[in-house]
């Protein structure tokens, strides 16, 4: 079987990836290991070009209709004071969202699915199938009991942090991190809010994201190290003890409050931002550029990433992914080094204030060479390059 493009990953960035290609013509193919539907540890905040990249791909108003709480502002809770930034309408954003993944995926992998791609789970790729020329033409999987063999013109990994595409395609780091935090994750009823709400005090930060269900997402993050001898094993006493630590006013209102789901952790990786496209691959997502959660800019990434990648692959040429490597690594180098001395957690309130502001100075950025994206590409378009 041949098709145009193979994605590994049915996340978010995969499934958006897949689904632009469709649109554009593309005969996509879809696989991931999983289940439909399930669920994955995120901070699932969407920051503003997040917003922006749903709603111009018509899939925001599936996400509002879920129930998912708008934010309308966010505020910064530093060790000497606290700072509120509100949302102002923007490039036609008016609110952020942070769905769940059981929703934010599933959306993603339904809107593929009407766009005409084909989407396989349970399906475990084991190898990049590569030519005497030395470029990918597929992937050789196991699906059930099995074996199966898909070539594409391309493959596109979206398969996350310890990535099989990016292993068997020998894609190379071109940034790493100095710095990795480990977070507790908890859900709670009971802090309903319109505001994403960040602490940050020296050797410890938090967050509260409002989701789906009447949720908050609460999160806290100390050094790996840190996470790896102290917190593993007491998931639960550690996430407690260190709200109290952190916030005691949120811990009392935690008191008040229902954990509707166990504790869960992630010990923490050092970033990277790994070279995004070769000969016959590519790679989107967590697979070609992790950064530490503490910026919860992950999704809003990715979504950017899944857009730029689909638009080299429908022009074709190499210029158009010698353009998607450059353009990626100049929206993503800031932002990367920024979140990773935020990640080390080792900073006094002006300097940490003062990341904050590079931050949001980036963002503005990468916001504004979203906005000025022409439209995507139609299916006439696809099928004139192709030819």
């Amino acid at each position: 079987m041949k098709v145009d493009a193979i994605v590994v990953g049915a996340r978010c960035a995969g499934a958006a990836t897949a689904m632009l290609l469709a649109r554009g013509g593309a005969r996509v193919v879809l696989v991931d290991k999983g289940a439909y539907g399930t669920d994955m540890l995120s901070t699932h905040a969407l920051m503003r070009g997040a917003v922006l990249q749903l709603d111009r791909w018509g899939v925001l108003p599936d996400i509002v209709a879920a129930g998912t709480p708008a934010i309308r502002s966010t505020t910064f809770c530093y060790a000497e004071s606290d700072a509120t930034v509100p949302i102002e309408p923007k490039y036609g954003v008016s609110a952020l969202y942070a769905p769940r993944r059981t929703l934010l995926d599933r959306v993603l992998v339904d809107a593929a699915f009407k766009s005409g791609v084909d989407i396989r789970y349970g399906v475990r790729v084991d190898g990049v199938k590569v030519n005497s020329r030395g470029r990918a033409v597929g992937i050789s999987a196991v699906e059930g009991e099995r074996r199966r063999d898909l070539e594409a013109d391309i493959v596109i990994g979206a398969d996350g942090l310890h990535s099989t595409i990016a292993r068997h395609v020998g894609a190379p780091q071109i940034a790493g991190g100095r710095h990795a935090t480990g977070v507790l994750y908890g859900y709670w009823e009971g802090l309903s809010a319109d505001e994403y709400r960040w602490w940050f005090k020296p050797g410890v930060s938090m967050g509260s994201i409002p989701t789906n269900d009447g949720a908050t997402c609460v999160f806290v993050s100390v050094p790996s190290t840190q996470f790896r001898h102290e917190v593993r094993g007491n998931a639960a006493g550690a996430y407690t003890r260190l709200i109290r630590q952190i916030s005691p006013s949120l811990a009392e209102r935690l008191r008040d409050s229902v954990r509707v789901e166990p504790v869960r952790g992630f010990a923490g990786h050092r970033g990277y931002i790994r070279r995004g496209s070769g000969p016959g691959w590519a790679l989107v997502g967590d697979a070609g550029y992790f950064k530490d959660p503490s910026t919860a800019h992950g999704i809003t990434d990715a979504f950017r990433d899944a857009e730029l990648l689909a638009r080299a692959v429908m022009r074709g040429t190499s210029a158009a992914f010698v353009e998607y490597e450059a353009t990626r690594f100049d929206l993503s180098r800031m932002l990367f080094q920024v979140t990773d001395e935020i990640a080390s957690l080792a900073w006094t309130d002006a300097e940490v204030q003062s990341l904050h502001r590079a931050f949001s100075a980036e963002m503005s950025r990468e916001l504004r060479a979203l906005a000025a994206l022409p439209p995507m590409a139609t299916s006439e378009t696809w099928t004139r390059l192709a030819s």
